[in-house]
């Protein structure tokens, strides 16, 4: 995975001080910088080198130097689709991925993103004219972002890199692509509709053969991202997705370590304490005191993410000690349980809409994971180094749990049910039996960083990211303001917290952190 940083248009070869801000605002998401500049065109990558490491330079020219191409990403069925170009007498020159995005891209068009399996986000650029092909994987676990300025367009994998223009900042939204000439916006449109998910698909109502569905489909997602030579991390926080992730990663690839970051004491730390001795795996634990989070972790972790939602950017303070410890290990390549919890139903919210507005409440969820959830896995492992799989996004997984209905999802008091029982023989008891328990509020991390959540607003709008998005409240309590009506929800435009929200907010949170304190202090 790696950093993109593009200007085209007339006189691009003259902001060479521009663009090393803009590569320098990317650089940690690689291990060195490489960059192809021209008069009309500044190319730059920040590449974290994984496939084809001594090979696959960036940006990636075609053999007759008509394109160049700028990745961040992985396409994970590489060799395969190399096979196909082979067969139609496509001649490559290397093993990485990288020069099968730009052959294919050429050779398929649009079609060539519907063939890839992977997390990706790129710009293939015309040399002579300057014209760019822009793409992003179907749910948008890898970031694209582009702005117009001084009649040149820029584009970028992070807001940072693009807030010294001082001018609009736009997101490429996850399935889409489409082309754009310099200095003018892009022309984009969905190559894969996320709100269409599984329509064209019978529903899955046999619970045995939905069962195997999902255990050979997931089972599939992480075979293909542990193939690398790679030691393979595992995010793990002892519940039922990163659990069973760590399981599968064990069993499929020889070498893996899972990390845990936590305070002492916590549910969350046991488990997976527990798991990983039964299990033999090592394990890093992470140890996380709430006294010890304060604004420079708040500041820190505001800037790296450019999160919007509280929660998110809450999260996004423990994500940054996780992935600063998997960086410190060595370890370049995780895999994390994310984004079960939207496909079947992990959050106490699906049981609270309708039952006719289940379904699109999911694909909502789904269709804006690219700014909150995978944001902050995207951000946060990037910023130290690390590239971060989601193999319950692969896409093959995404069209599958929309054929799931919601009542094998939540059954018998329990959330993601069917994923349980797909691998009832093998997740251990006491993990197939517990119920979902965030982190962050398990372990007290969260009411602590509650204590700084009145200075979100003017810590983010200080870093220039209100020319991207406004901060805003969590879509949670947006739908539950709206008594679960998903139409009204929806179509509330964003709003930041009241300061009467911010008061009740932060009384609580003293309350908490005052309860804490005493405790700590009465001897036991």
């Amino acid at each position: 995975m790696c950093g993109i940083a593009v200007v085209l248009g007339p006189g691009a070869g003259t902001q060479g001080a521009l663009f090393d801000g803009m590569l320098d605002a990317i650089s940690p998401r690689g291990e060195v910088d490489e960059v192809l500049r021209a008069d009309d065109a500044l190319l730059g990558t920040a590449r974290l080198r994984i496939v084809d490491r001594e090979h696959a330079v960036q940006p990636w020219t075609s053999a007759d130097g008509r394109w160049a191409l700028c990745f961040n990403g992985e396409v994970f069925n590489h060799g395969a689709l190399r096979d196909r170009l082979h067969a139609e007498g496509r001649a490559t020159r290397s093993e990485g991925d990288t020069e099968v995005v730009l052959e294919t891209v050429l050779a398929w068009g649009e079609e060539a993103l519907l063939a890839m399996r992977g997390e990706f986000a790129f710009a293939l650029v015309e040399r002579d004219t300057q014209r760019v092909f822009l793409a992003r994987d179907p749910v948008g676990v890898k970031p694209l972002y582009w702005a117009l300025a001084g009649g040149r367009l820029h584009v970028a994998s992070e807001v940072k890199a693009l807030v010294p223009l001082g001018v609009a900042v736009s997101e490429v939204p996850p399935g889409h692509c489409g082309w754009a000439d310099p200095g003018t916006p892009p022309v984009l449109h969905p190559y894969l509709d996320l709100y269409r998910l599984g329509e064209d698909s019978p529903e899955l109502t046999d619970v045995e053969e939905a069962a195997e569905a999902v255990r050979t489909t997931l089972t599939d997602a992480v075979r293909i991202r542990v193939d690398t030579d790679l030691r393979v991390g595992v995010v793990l926080s002892g519940g039922l997705d990163s659990s069973l992730t760590l399981l599968l990663v064990q069993r499929l690839h020889p070498d893996c370590v899972a990390f845990t970051v936590g305070a002492e004491g916590s549910e969350d730390l046991a488990y997976a304490r527990r798991l990983t001795a039964d299990l033999g795996v090592e394990h890093v634990v992470v140890p996380v005191r709430p006294r010890e989070l304060g604004l420079r972790d708040v500041r820190e972790a505001i800037r790296v993410s450019e999160l919007t939602e509280y929660g998110d950017i809450i999260n996004a303070v423990v994500s940054q000690r996780l992935f600063a410890a998997v960086h410190r290990a060595g370890v370049k390549v995780v895999l994390t349980g994310d984004g079960s919890d939207e496909l079947f139903g992990g959050y106490a919210m699906y049981r609270r809409v309708p039952g006719q507005d289940a379904r699109r409440l999911f694909l909502h969820k789904i269709g804006h994971l690219s700014r909150t959830e995978l944001q902050r896995v995207d951000r946060t492992s990037m910023g130290n180094g690390v590239e971060a799989r989601v193999p319950f996004l692969d896409v093959e997984m995404l069209d599958l749990a929309m054929r799931i209905p919601q009542e094998l999802k939540h059954r018998d008091g329990y959330e993601k049910w069917i994923v349980r029982h797909a691998f009832a023989d093998l997740l251990p008891d006491y993990v197939r039996a517990r119920h979902k328990n965030p982190m962050s509020h398990s372990s007290g991390l969260h009411e602590r960083i509650r204590l700084f959540r009145p200075l979100f607003p003017r810590l983010y709008a200080a870093y220039g990211y209100g020319c991207a998005a406004p901060l805003q409240r969590d879509f949670s309590e947006v739908l539950r303001e709206h008594g679960y009506d998903l139409d009204a929800a929806a179509a509330s435009p964003p709003r930041d917290l009241t300061v009467a929200e911010h008061a009740r907010d932060l009384a609580g949170a003293l309350r908490w952190n005052l309860t804490a304190l005493v405790r700590r202090q009465v001897p036991e």
